[in-house]
């Protein structure tokens, strides 16, 4: 299990532990974590999922792929750092992954 933070844009904090395997978004979402809504399921067709992944795991959580910077185009407030969830998957190295929710996201 991967302890996972997820910051909402008001602070409050939500740390869960997350199965490897699963992405950071299905974390969110078994975990009743709100702001992550997930309407696509995690297909990567819309940008419900949007986070702003903590500078410290920017290598670690790679690169957007192409379809995803697609959907991010449709996201408010993209920064250099904005992922969308459902395209991390959770493993060893994203122990103590802190995300946070843009604020078109509570």
């Amino acid at each position: 299990m991967t302890k996972i933070t997820y910051i909402e844009n008001d602070g409050t904090e939500h740390q869960v532990e997350v199965r490897n395997g699963l992405s950071v978004m299905e974390g969110a979402i078994r975990n009743n974590v709100p702001g992550i809504d997930a309407d696509c399921g995690g297909a990567c067709a819309c940008a419900t999922c949007h986070v702003y992944v903590d500078e410290a795991f920017h290598d670690v959580t790679g690169r957007p792929s192409a379809m995803e910077e697609s959907m991010l185009d449709f996201a408010d407030g993209v920064q250099p750092n904005s992922r969308l969830s459902c395209q991390i998957r959770v493993n060893d190295d994203l122990d103590g992954l802190v995300v946070r929710l843009p604020e078109s996201q509570h």
